[in-house]
Order: structure tokens, then C-alpha cells, then sequence
């Protein structure tokens, strides 16, 4: 029996100092807001697109990231973060496929962000699969299936 929250992809977001686990293919922006991580600052929280990568509020900082870890830039990043540092990410549009270290709001200066990010890269996290994990098979009892009739107990029923 494998325990998928050991190998599951990890992200850890360096501002608000939390790990969290996500499946490999989940949206990074739903990942966050899920956990309550805030990605937005005061526009983007008025004016949000909602996850269409139209409003580039989520800027998120990959750092030191596997170059698997997130699937590639989109059209839509490749148009609007052409003018932001490489390392940067709209969270909308980015699917988690290994394990990152992730900086939120990376516009916004951070107290000892160096020493914040060299700590969260210090530490390891795990590789994470590169698929969903598969359920592990239900045993059926073969004498009894959803759904089916005891004919000895309905032909007794209709006798009376």
C-alpha cells in the first residue's frame, strides 16, 4: 500500500512560510486560494479576471524550480509577462507537475526575502509523481452486486 502524501508535489510558499500538498495537474491559482494564500493585492482583488490570465494579477515567483515543475508558459503568459522577469508565473495559467518553491505577490518587497528564499530552497521537497494517483481497487464480494434481485426472494414475495 503506497501513501500518496509522501510522494504527492509540495509547494511551498515562501511569503506566508506554508507547505502545502496538491495533486500533480492541479491549477496553482486554485491550489493557493484553496489554502488561503493570498495572491492578490488591492487591484487584484477589485479586478481579478477569475483564472483567465486577462487581468495578470497572480504573478507568482518560481524559484529554483525544475524546469518540469510547472507546465510550460502559455500563449497568454508568453503575451503578458513579456516584459516581467523570466522566473515569473501567472499562477491561472500554471499546472503543478513536481514539487516548487513558490513566491507570491514577487511586485511587493518582503523583509529578507533573500535569506526567506534561501532558506525555503535549503530545505528539500519531495520529487512529487508525474500522474494522478490511481485508486486502489474496491474488492467485490461476488455473491452480492448493486442492483441485482434475489429472484428466490421476489418469487416468494409474489406468492401469498
Amino acid at each position: 500500500m503506497q501513501l500518496w502524501s509522501q510522494v504527492m508535489p509540495v509547494i511551498r510558499f515562501v511569503r506566508e512560510g506554508k507547505d502545502v500538498e496538491c495533486y500533480p495537474g492541479e491549477n496553482l491559482r486554485e491550489v493557493a486560494l484553496r489554502e488561503g494564500i493570498e495572491l492578490y493585492g488591492l487591484k487584484g482583488k477589485l479586478g481579478n479576471c477569475g483564472g483567465c490570465g486577462q487581468c495578470i494579477t497572480c504573478f507568482v515567483e518560481v524559484e529554483g524550480a525544475d524546469p518540469l515543475a510547472l507546465t510550460p508558459c502559455t500563449a497568454v503568459e508568453e503575451q503578458k509577462l513579456r516584459r516581467r522577469p523570466s522566473s515569473w508565473r501567472l499562477a491561472c495559467q500554471a499546472l503543478v507537475q513536481r514539487s516548487l518553491v513558490v513566491l507570491t505577490r514577487p511586485q511587493v518587497g518582503l523583509s529578507d526575502r533573500e535569506g526567506l528564499l534561501a532558506r525555503a530552497l535549503a530545505v528539500p521537497l519531495p520529487p512529487g509523481p508525474l500522474a494522478w494517483p490511481e485508486p486502489e481497487p474496491q474488492d467485490e464480494d461476488p455473491e452480492e452486486k448493486p442492483g441485482e434481485i434475489d429472484s428466490t426472494t421476489s418469487d416468494e414475495a409474489g406468492e401469498g
